[in-house]
């Protein structure tokens, strides 16, 4: 098993991975995906949706081994939670 080292401190990892999100990924993935996961490479802005982590994760790190991945949960600020959950409302 390779253990990935991150190449940048957690908040940059965390300004970039946001940035390239809103900036190039958003658009392409919200309509139809809400509640998925995107996989973000935040060095090549590579992605991945699916709706496993695990899975999206997978797929990224196929075509790019080396990638420093962040993942965000389409239409949510959080990718978990813990504690009681809301109701969605349309």
């Amino acid at each position: 098993m390779v253990v990935r080292q991150p190449r940048y401190s957690k908040e940059e990892f965390a300004r970039r991975g946001d940035e390239i999100y809103e900036t190039q990924v958003r658009s392409q993935v919200e309509e139809g995906n809400h509640g998925k996961i995107v996989a973000i490479d935040i060095e090549t802005g590579a992605f991945e949706v699916d709706q496993s982590e695990i899975a999206a994760c997978d797929r990224l790190e196929a075509h790019h081994p080396d990638a420093q991945i962040w993942i965000v949960r389409i239409g949510s600020r959080h990718v978990r939670r813990f504690g009681g959950r809301t109701r969605r409302t349309a």
